[in-house]
């Protein structure tokens, strides 16, 4: 992408020329903010109509920000509590009716269980991504985030159903069946998550990050959950018991918040704006489009962009390779001590916790800080230069070894600060091009572009995912 070209963006696009009057301050503020000239980059066009006249209302309370940062939790809930209650998966899979069993020896199952998660979820988001993005233009927004978010929730209810259910006769089955359900809902959350991304194009950049922080709020929240269960009870079953009953209820609030976003003015202002084409020249066109229900074209938004696209799956490429399979197989160079802190709560803290809490951290950094802009070349250098980060974390203190048997970063505060880089480099230059990406397009692709970009993550999840198989094995 040249930094020369021209980009043209939606309604409410981070580039915002001065001369619009029509657009709301805090849109003014974000072309400031990214790129610090914004004239250049846009052609000036305006909605027609009305609209073009009218001065956005406010988001009273930030309640539309709220919602949309409650649906980015909800987006990411299925995978976080799949992977975080680690303990509950290898107890059933292990002797489903002795708690003993909880301390088995190592096995193919318990020793790359993330990695099979990884898969069973990287493979079918995919494939539910290339979905969305065929149906994005006959099937609305509304049918597809309500479709997805009650099939996560039958899943959900059917694995909490089976969590006091003695498996110990069929644990290959319950396997399969572990499985399935991952890909199912796996599947299901990024058709949610695409179209909940791709519906916020519409909105200013804050919603973008709203969703993307939301995000990384809910792993936290999942870390956090799952170490207070493991603390507050002895019985694993019980821990996940209550850990699953409150997905479920997270699940049923995102499926009210979405119900209600329509009913706020400031939402219903962007969504309108959204409808309303950007010429008289262009309005048939676009509303014979809309009626006809075609796929949205490809090639005028990968032109724009495709560099966003691959610096946000080579991120996520690193990131999956990473974690959880091989940060979460960390253990303390003192876990012989015996101490709670060595042997239960080590990978729960420093792997899932501390990860999800830089991560969060660095996307919340993109709210005030948006260096570089979406043509600098400093972006991708960026990107590329956390592949060192994938040698660090093999030479830290993994277990079972069986092929690299050197341990260079023989110390546990070296996979802290590891975790630490990962977490936060994740969060920033991961959020960046996705809250940039459906503001280089024409508004009316900002939608589909929205779920382009979430194609280029969940590609990078699945090909990092199949790469971090490859590298647990060759340790």
């Amino acid at each position: 992408m040249d930094g020369q070209q021209s980009l043209q963006a939606s309604v409410n696009s981070s580039y915002i020329p001065t001369t619009i009057s029509s657009m709301c301050d805090e849109e003014l503020s974000e072309g400031e903010a990214v790129g610090g000239d914004t004239s250049p980059l846009l052609s000036q066009q305006q909605p027609a109509g009305p609209l073009a006249a009218r001065h956005c209302p406010e988001d009273s309370y930030n309640l539309v920000y709220i919602i949309f940062f409650l649906m980015g939790i909800g987006s990411l809930l299925p995978w976080n509590v799949f992977i975080t209650a680690k303990q509950y998966w290898l107890y059933k899979l292990s002797n489903g009716s002795s708690p003993a069993a909880q301390e088995e020896p190592h096995s193919e199952l318990s020793d790359y269980f993330e990695s099979y998660i990884a898969i069973a979820s990287a493979i079918p988001s995919v494939l539910c991504l290339i979905l969305n993005y065929l149906l994005v233009n006959r099937f609305s927004s509304r049918v597809r985030i309500l479709f997805s978010l009650l099939v996560i929730l039958v899943v959900f209810v059917v694995t909490t159903a089976l969590v006091k259910v003695d498996m110990s006769g069929c644990r290959m089955q319950f396997f399969g069946g572990t499985l399935a359900s991952v890909a199912l809902v796996s599947g299901a959350s990024n058709i949610f998550s695409g179209s909940v991304f791709g519906i916020s194009g519409r909105f200013p950049m804050r919603i973008s990050q709203a969703i993307i922080s939301g995000q990384a709020m809910g792993g936290t929240l999942s870390a956090l959950a799952s170490i207070v269960d493991l603390a507050a009870s002895s019985d694993v079953t019980d821990s996940a018991l209550v850990y699953f009953i409150t997905a479920d209820i997270f699940t049923l609030v995102c499926i009210v918040m979405y119900l209600l976003l329509p009913r706020l003015s400031y939402s219903r202002y962007y969504m309108e704006v959204a409808a309303v084409p950007c010429s008289e020249s262009n309005s048939h066109s676009s509303r014979s489009d809309s009626s006809s229900g075609s796929v949205p074209p490809l090639k005028p938004i990968l032109k724009k962009t495709w560099l966003l696209g691959s610096c946000v799956f080579y991120v996520f490429f690193i990131s999956i390779m990473i974690f959880p399979a091989l940060s979460s197989g960390i253990q303390s160079m003192n876990k012989d001590s015996g101490s709670p802190w060595a042997t239960t709560y080590f990978v729960p803290l420093t792997s899932f916790l501390l990860y999800n809490v830089a991560d969060f951290c660095g996307r919340q950094v993109t709210a005030w800080l948006q260096v570089p802009g979406p043509t600098s070349r400093m972006l991708p250098l960026l990107v590329v230069s956390r592949s060192a980060l994938v040698p660090l974390f093999m030479f830290c203190n993994y277990q079972p070894r069986y092929h690299l048997h050197s341990v260079f970063f023989a110390h546990d505060l070296f996979p802290v600060v590891f975790v630490c880089l990962l977490g936060i480099s994740n969060g920033y230059l991961g959020t960046l091009p996705m809250i940039y990406g459906p503001k280089v397009v024409p508004r009316e692709l900002a939608e589909p572009a929205g779920v382009v970009m979430s194609f280029f993550l969940t590609l990078g999840l699945a090909v990092g995912s199949a790469f971090s198989v490859a590298l647990v094995h060759s340790i």
